[in-house]
């Protein structure tokens, strides 16, 4: 008799955990959409923030050759006399 009782409760668990294991089984496919959606825009990000890096150290390269070119203009003033 106490056989029966542990199966049943064991039975009755197992049915406890099937269904509440069942909405999560069912989601798994939207969140690999998911996951892949968000794969995708991290990569996007990479890329992005390597662009920005790449377009902050040009802008630095001008700003130093903008500093030259000021250079050069107040020589030459200064060669004019002005």
């Amino acid at each position: 008799m106490v056989t029966w009782i542990v199966l049943g409760v064991v039975l009755f668990a197992l049915l406890v955990l099937a269904l509440a294991v069942r909405p999560v089984l069912a989601r798994l496919p939207r969140l690999r959409r998911t996951a892949l959606a968000l794969q995708r825009r991290q990569a996007e990000a990479e890329s992005l923030r390597s662009a920005a890096e790449e377009l902050q150290a040009r802008a630095e390269s001008l700003q130093e050759r903008v500093g030259v070119a000021q250079e050069r203009m107040t020589l030459i003033k200064a060669r004019r006399g002005k």
